[in-house]
């Protein structure tokens, strides 16, 4: 049996269907505007910021010169590496105890914020701005309030990774739940489960693999995260690489960020088996 359509019959469902095709009136005039504002704040930024090529190149020279000066790295002294090792391993606690913390308080944001879930738009809009405020602060200037509020120190650093990525994950986990397959939902349902049955059979257990990813992921991101809140008071190697850079000690500059290279490095290496062995090798 053929399927292929005459031109008479293609002409036919593309009149029928113009209108979906095409597009409304109100969408291209939003989708025109989008573009015109992105690229007239391309051009904006162009003209701004005084871009000069030369200037990049000179960059580089001056770049050289601090290279050649941290070359090779040296933190001084054993007990100053000791010092630098117990302060990287401060900063990976941070990253990994206000990860965790917030991907907890987040879990149930996420599933307030998705519309699947919560059909009550004031509870909706109200998840979804909360989160949004939250996440648009930075964790550096997060790690200012804190450490005003509880001072220097960790658990300062850590209570701003926490209070940071709440608002990320939340959105995150709402937008895996909303994108996640009606069918399960609906087959608990069919053999009379509740609303919390839904939840736990039909959509923890497919945008678990989804969270999880993104757990593991924000993990790594938040140890470089954790490495510039230190800088201002809280906690971790962040505070001795300001150090080492004020005092002009480029050679324990190097030492530092190679540090925390390495720990980046092996804690994305750690993830990635950690994700596969939770989502399996068919995301290969």
């Amino acid at each position: 049996m053929s399927l292929a359509l005459s031109a008479s019959e293609r002409a036919e469902l593309v009149a029928r269907h113009q209108a979906a095709i095409d597009g409304s009136l109100k969408t291209r005039l939003i989708t025109t505007g989008i573009v015109a504002a992105m690229i007239a704040l391309f051009i904006y930024a162009l003209t701004t910021f005084e871009l000069d090529l030369w200037r990049i190149i000179h960059g580089f020279s001056n770049l050289g010169t601090f290279v050649v000066l941290m070359l090779p790295p040296d933190p001084g002294s054993f007990a100053r590496a000791i010092v630098f090792v117990k302060a990287l391993f401060e900063t990976i606690a941070i990253a990994f105890l206000g990860t965790i913390l917030a991907a907890i308080f987040a879990f149930p944001l996420g599933f307030l914020a998705a519309k699947n879930v919560v059909a009550n738009r004031v509870v909706h809009f109200l998840a979804r701005r909360s989160m949004d405020t939250v996440r648009g602060v930075d964790a550096l200037i997060w790690a200012l309030i804190w450490v005003n509020v509880v001072g220097l120190g960790p658990f300062a650093g850590m209570l701003a990774i926490m209070t940071s990525d709440v608002g990320a994950f939340g959105k995150l986990y709402s937008e895996a739940i909303e994108a996640a397959d009606r069918k399960p939902v609906e087959g608990v349902t069919s053999v009379g489960g509740s609303k919390l049955h839904e939840i736990r059979f039909g959509l923890i257990p497919q945008v678990l693999p989804v969270i999880a990813s993104q757990v593991l992921y924000f993990i790594e991101s938040n140890t470089r995260s954790s490495t510039i809140i230190g800088i201002v008071g809280a906690g971790g190697i962040g505070l001795y690489l300001a150090e080492t850079i004020r005092t002009l000690e480029w050679q324990q500059a190097s030492f530092v960020i190679l540090l925390v290279l390495a720990a980046v490095s092996v804690i994305d290496l750690l993830s990635n088996k950690l994700r596969f062995a939770i989502i399996g090798k068919r995301a290969v």
